[in-house]
């Protein structure tokens, strides 16, 4: 980024009080790369850097020119010359709850953050550069102050609120594009003859907006509940490298499936997968960390509830004629966990075994195997059952063949099947 461009002529004195607006995500510029119009900004109240505008400003989603105006409002002309549906500016506005009013110059500066702390925010946030173009709103500068404020406070590094923001912008933008498309996917015939599926959205919006705002605040609300109690629970040393028992679950023959299959017909099935599986994960106590069309990746505190996940799945889908078959590997170790995502040798070690692991069956590592047995969940040998009330355990463990593993060496995988008459 360039911030030793000379500010431009035109002074801009920020509005006093610059309050909070609804959340400051829209879509994605049409035109990223717009050179606007020269602006600078005067110092807010308060502070600010006094660093130049750079030509390369990160801006949110969401476009780089005038107020989108509201409804029954007559439109500014910026937006239409530039190509920007007007019906798209109409609909930034309501999920924004203000109108574009700051270049990025001038939101810093409104804020109090220097040029350079909020280019780098915004770009972990995942917004585009596209100039000094006059894009933002108050919510901005809102947000900009909160997390530079956190910093100054001591409570996050700049790296760390610099990791909080790209992982609350991958996150959101994900959920984002899957809740448009679900949502417009379902508008198929307009509720009124000679109404476009695009007329149908801004009152779509509007209603389902606020409810599924508050929605996800309660969701996030109960899983950073969990999250610190697991935290909280354990001990120091386990807060980010903990034991764990990881698993991959992977569709058999999916890239052939993407061959013969039409395009909805592989989404219906990719998200019959993914709902099946997070349902069986949830269920039994696990925690699905990511999905990744034909594969998900989840965990689990203890190999007992991964090994009746692991089952579950099977089960589950090789009783649905319309899924292909399934295939599970396991391995339980020390994990090192950081923003939602887990890694490590235990993790690459559940990867292998799933792709060696035969049809709808599931392998787990040693260390698995081993600790499942401590725990009176599974033999590991014909004695242990001989010795013991055969009714104790849940699960079987049959060694198979020692193997080479790509990266890791000879391992020896274990078949994992629930013992007969187990529930």
């Amino acid at each position: 980024m360039d911030n030793d461009s000379p500010p431009p002529d035109e002074p801009f004195t920020p509005p006093p009080g610059a309050g909070p607006a609804a959340g400051p995500n829209a879509a994605r510029p049409a035109h990223p790369g717009t050179d606007p119009a020269p602006e600078t900004a005067e110092p807010a109240p308060g502070g600010g850097s006094g660093e130049p505008a750079g030509d390369g400003a990160p801006v949110p989603p969401g476009g780089e020119h005038g107020a989108a105006a509201g409804p029954g409002e007559p439109w500014e002309e910026e937006g239409t010359e530039s190509g920007e549906h007007p019906l798209a500016l109409r609909l930034e506005q309501l999920i924004l709850g203000a109108p574009r009013r700051y270049t990025p110059f001038q939101a810093a500066r409104t804020a109090g953050v220097s040029m350079d702390l909020a280019s780098r925010f915004w770009r972990a946030m995942g917004f585009a550069d596209i100039g000094q173009a006059r894009a933002l709103t108050e919510a901005d500068v809102l947000a900009l102050r909160r997390l530079a404020g956190l910093v100054e406070a001591g409570l996050l590094s700049e790296s760390m609120a610099i990791q909080v923001a790209r992982s609350t912008g991958q996150t959101t933008a994900r959920l984002a594009d899957w809740q448009t498309d679900s949502f417009l996917e379902g508008l198929t015939e307009p509720p009124e003859p000679g109404m476009t599926r695009a007329e149908v959205a801004y009152p779509l919006v509007e209603l389902l907006l606020p409810e599924l705002e508050e929605f996800l605040i309660y969701v996030w609300r109960r899983q950073v509940a969990a999250a610190t109690s697991r935290v909280v629970q354990s001990d120091d040393e386990e807060a980010v490298d903990r034991r764990l028992a990881v698993g991959f679950a992977d569709l058999v023959g999916f890239t052939r499936l993407t061959r013969r299959l039409e395009e909805e017909e592989l989404g219906e099935l990719v998200e019959a997968f993914e709902t099946t599986a997070a349902d069986q994960v949830a269920a039994y106590g696990g925690r699905l960390i990511k999905t990744l069309g034909d594969e998900v990746l989840f965990v689990a505190d203890d190999p007992g509830t991964a090994a009746e996940i692991g089952m579950r799945l099977i089960e589950t889908m090789t009783g649905d004629e319309t899924m292909p078959a399934l295939r599970v590997g396991m391995a339980f170790g020390t994990v090192t966990t950081r923003m939602g995502d887990v890694f490590g040798t235990t993790v690459n070690l559940a990867s292998r075994l799933t792709s060696i692991a035969p049809r709808d069956a599931v392998l787990v590592d040693g260390d698995f195997a081993e600790a499942l047995g401590a725990a009176g969940e599974a033999p590991l040998a014909e004695a242990d059952v001989e010795a013991g009330s055969d009714e104790k355990y849940r699960f079987a463990l049959q060694p198979m063949w020692r193997r080479p593993v790509r990266g890791l060496g000879v391992v020896e995988p274990w078949l994992l099947t629930r013992r007969d008459g187990s529930p």
